[in-house]
Parts: C-alpha cells; sequence; structure tokens
C-alpha cells in the first residue's frame, strides 16, 4: 500500500496532525463542530470531565464525557476552506496509521455534529428557533474539488434549482447532499427541518449591500421561493454544504444544527443571539447523550 507523503500529511513534533493538533487517541467518535473557538468552553463547560485541550490557530479541541459517553469539540473557523482542513484532519486522525502512513484496512466512521448560527429564508422560521439540515446546497464549489456522486433525489433537487435559480450561468456550480438520516431522526422534536443554503461568504454572498453592487441583488427571493416537492430552502450560513459532501465522500455521518440568529425576510435580529445558541448546545447535548 502507498504511504503518504510529508507534505500531505503533516504531523507535528508531538505526533499530532497539523491543524487541529491532535493525536489519534485524543479525540472522541461523536464530535461537534463550531465555527467560534470561544464557543468551544461553552460546549465542554457541560462535560463530566475533559480530558484533553488542544489547540492552534483558530482550531480548539476538548475532548471528555457526559456519563459514559465520550465527545469531543472542535472549532473550524469559519467557511468552508476551513471544514476542508477540519474534515481531512479528523477523518486522518481515525483512518490513518501515523506510524506507516498508510490508509487503514478497517475504516471508522464518526458522528459529526455542527453546532452553529444561521439566517432564516422563511418568515415562520423566527429568530432564536432551531433548524436541523435534510440537505447542504452548496454555493461555495469547494466539493467539485472532490470526485463525488449524487443519488437520485439529489439531482433532481439540483436540476430544479438551477432552472429556478440560474445561479450555475456563471456565479457558482451548486451542488447538494443530504443529512447523515441516523442522526437526523435525533433531531425532529423543537426543530424546522429543510435545505440549508452554504454560502462561501457572508456579504454579498448572502445578499448584503454595503458599499459593492451584487451581481445577483435577487438572490434572497430566489432561494425562499425554491421548493422542491416537500423540500424548500431554510436557511444559510458556510460551513453545512462542505460538511455533508464531505463527510459522505468520507463515509461519516454528519449532521448540521442552527439556530437562527436573522430572519432576513422579517429583517429581525436575534436580542440574545448567546443566549440562543447556549439552548441549542443545551438541546444537542441532551439528545446526543442521552442525558435529559
Amino acid at each position: 500500500m502507498a504511504t503518504i507523503a510529508a507534505s500531505e500529511l503533516i504531523i507535528n513534533e508531538r505526533g499530532a496532525i497539523y491543524h487541529v493538533n491532535c493525536r489519534p487517541e485524543e479525540i472522541a467518535h461523536t464530535i461537534i463542530t463550531v465555527g467560534d473557538p470561544e464557543r468551544v468552553k461553552e460546549v465542554s463547560k457541560y462535560f463530566d470531565s475533559v480530558e484533553v485541550k488542544n489547540s492552534h490557530r483558530e482550531f480548539i479541541t476538548h475532548t471528555g464525557y457526559i456519563g459514559k459517553k465520550r465527545l469531543s469539540v472542535t472549532s473550524t473557523g469559519i467557511g468552508p476552506d476551513n471544514i476542508d482542513i477540519v474534515l481531512n484532519e479528523l477523518d486522518a486522525l481515525v483512518n490513518i496509521d501515523f506510524q506507516t502512513r498508510t490508509i487503514r484496512p478497517e475504516l471508522t466512521s464518526l458522528n459529526i455534529i455542527r453546532v452553529g448560527t444561521s439566517g432564516s429564508l422563511q418568515a415562520e422560521i423566527p429568530v432564536d428557533s432551531f433548524v436541523a439540515s435534510t440537505h447542504g446546497l452548496g454555493l461555495d464549489n469547494l466539493l467539485n474539488f472532490y470526485t463525488h456522486d449524487s443519488n437520485e433525489e439529489e439531482k433532481q433537487i439540483m436540476q430544479a434549482f438551477h432552472t429556478h435559480t440560474q445561479l450555475h450561468q456563471g456565479t457558482s456550480s451548486p451542488y447538494i447532499t443530504g443529512a447523515g438520516v441516523s442522526l437526523l431522526k435525533e433531531f425532529v422534536t423543537g426543530f424546522h427541518q429543510g435545505i440549508t443554503v452554504t454560502c462561501p461568504g457572508f456579504y454579498g454572498p448572502q445578499g448584503r449591500v454595503l458599499r459593492m453592487g451584487l451581481t445577483y441583488p435577487h438572490l434572497i427571493d430566489r432561494l425562499t421561493s425554491f421548493s422542491f416537492g416537500n423540500h424548500r430552502i431554510s436557511n444559510f450560513e458556510m460551513e453545512t454544504s462542505a460538511l455533508y459532501g464531505m463527510g459522505k465522500i468520507l463515509g461519516h455521518h454528519c449532521l448540521s444544527l442552527s439556530v437562527i440568529v436573522a430572519n432576513r425576510i422579517s429583517r429581525e435580529f436575534s436580542n440574545d443571539g448567546g443566549r440562543a445558541v447556549e439552548n441549542l448546545i443545551i438541546k444537542t447535548l441532551e439528545n446526543i447523550s442521552g442525558s435529559k
């Protein structure tokens, strides 16, 4: 079996993978990802014990236990480019032998749950409510750098999306991937569900105008009005499609959970986004640890 070169798999002096700065034994097989590095401690403060605390740049990881459930929480920073780093490195930690630099013969599937903030694209999904993403629809182009396949439903949704928005005419080459069903079914009560659009930026790519004009000024209207069967676009943010797409390729179970801090239709913003995020953290930990 071919070995992976030092330039491709970077391992530091303590035997940890470069960006997330973790060794294989330092991560759990259930991992919560958060964008904000400061949010890591807001998750791990609910752990009964913390055994590992690692950091490097914007990547912070805490691993510990709630009861007998071992969990890790890792910050990704913002955007699909950072998801590319974190997903590849989390996968490497469980599926590549760091001593031989070869892929392990038996692969491990991780449960990876994003807990983040988002903007609603439907008037009836209000600020401070929760969304569990059934699909991640990417305007970010990341997955187009990897070999990937879509199932028949995903192909049909994308064909309808292309016809409705015409975004594929020049702005981007959109793609779509479904959530990990085994995780999604655990987040039904108390959650809106829908397609989450992932954008490659916060301002123009999400239809915000400050001082620059937009090439696609009707983006929000076209996203809000899209539907395919029972599917519609519920919200948008900056990581979900990359998480779902890469997770599917690598064989991991992924789910994106968002608290709505802005409603782009009603033009409202949460009065206490920090508290809303904490409520989602608590709900997520209850669901995945089995504690109520």
